[in-house]
């Protein structure tokens, strides 16, 4: 029986089995089928079981074909009226947003940017500079006085309208003056932007406090993307006063949250390019960074801040922006650090001030006032005084407690 079965079950006249295998013999011939597609074109089209010898051109659609190719239909059919209908509910929803621009763009006031005729800078930076051009392009009868320290600038600002140690390349508008005279510069200033580095604002401010108006409205620029004032009417004003086609500009009444996040985002930038300095990859960058947004939301908060605040453009956008472009000054003394050079010759290298070195332990200080436990902006401050190296610091940090996320 097993050796008859490995012989060949087919005759020349295609009996199945032999005529020996009395057993397994059927009455009649069976004629053998193979599964042939309908269309050669396609080989997603149904098929259909014909003898050998049958011509496939020629067969007409079997009824279980015949439901197969039309349920194949009624899908495309069904799939294509999905796809119409999403595209519908994307193009109302579209629709109801730029409605909605269109309405709040018509109720927008502009009498502050309208009556407003001098807006003065205090600083020849980067940013100060940056946004003096910004207002300058706003109105062209705007006169924009730039308040700077350092003669060179001011004479290249004013002679060859460029800032030549930050913007060499870079035109600035017509309408942007510098001056070395605080009072000169703040006499009849409707808006004073301030764009002093944070550690010399005291002695900066003390130094032209006999020419400020009472009234004057100051803004600090080290969030200029968001403005936050107590004084909603205010925050509206300056709104209108920044706000253009190429800058977005948000409103909040949480101050704290606005400059905590402000300041402590630095000190993260610079734990953010050591571990780029260190190489330790992109999985390290992502957590550390995440940790770092986590703690400054800790404090934050016990300080009064809005969660929100920490989460928004003030505060996670911010951080990101600081923490992963190469341009940020802080991420780029974390990167050096992390690479082995020494702070004082990063520091004495750099013509722009990277002002989370010196914030750093004043974040610890909040940290233990409040009782809020900062590992990574912690290590931060202890490499920054020479406490700890990188290397070390991320091997503590690795050996702390595991702990369950909060």
């Amino acid at each position: 029986m097993a050796a008859s079965l490995l012989e060949s079950p087919f005759l020349s006249n295609r009996q199945l089995f032999s005529t020996t295998h009395h057993s397994f013999q059927p009455q009649k011939p069976i004629p053998m089928y193979y599964c042939v597609p309908f269309s050669r074109s396609s080989s997603a089209c149904p098929l259909r079981l014909c003898a050998v010898g049958e011509n496939v051109d020629s067969l007409a659609l079997p009824p279980l074909a015949k439901v197969v190719a039309e349920d194949s239909v009624q899908d495309n059919r069904v799939s294509l009226e999905r796809s119409k209908d999403r595209r519908k509910v994307v193009k109302l929803a579209w629709e109801k947003l730029v409605r909605w621009s269109r309405y709040w763009r018509s109720k927008a006031k502009t009498d502050v940017l309208e009556r407003t005729k001098k807006v003065v800078v205090l600083g020849g930076g980067s940013f100060g500079t940056a946004i003096a051009a910004h207002v300058a392009h706003r109105k062209a009868e705007l006169e924009i006085n730039m308040l700077v320290r350092d003669p060179e600038v001011c004479r290249s600002i004013n002679e060859s309208h460029c800032n030549c140690k930050y913007f060499p390349e870079h035109k600035l508008p017509e309408n942007v003056i510098a001056t070395t005279d605080a009072k000169a510069a703040l006499l009849c200033a409707d808006f004073c932007f301030h764009a002093v580095p944070v550690q010399f604002s005291s002695s900066f401010l003390k130094g032209i406090a006999d020419y400020v108006d009472p009234g004057l409205p100051f803004i600090s620029l080290s969030k200029a993307m968001v403005v936050a004032s107590k004084d909603k009417k205010m925050a509206n004003s300056v709104q209108q006063l920044l706000a253009s086609r190429n800058m977005r500009i948000n409103t909040s009444s949480d101050v704290t949250g606005v400059e905590i996040a402000g300041a402590l985002k630095n000190v993260l930038a610079i734990a953010a390019g050591i571990v780029e300095g260190l190489n330790l990859g992109n999985n390290s960058m992502a957590a550390l960074v995440a940790q770092g947004c986590s703690e400054i939301r800790w404090l934050g908060t016990k300080m009064g801040a809005k969660s929100t605040t920490l989460t928004g453009l003030s505060g996670t956008g911010d951080i990101m922006l600081t923490c992963f472009v190469n341009l940020s000054r802080n991420r780029t003394v974390g990167v050096r650090l992390g690479s082995g050079e020494k702070l004082d010759d990063i520091l004495n290298s750099m013509n722009q001030v990277a002002e989370g070195v010196s914030t750093a332990g004043a974040v610890i200080t909040l940290a233990q006032k409040y009782k809020v436990k900062m590992p990574v902006l912690t290590a931060v401050a202890r490499i920054i005084d020479n406490e700890l190296t990188p290397a070390k610091a991320v091997y503590e940090l690795m050996n702390l407690p595991q702990v369950e996320e909060v």
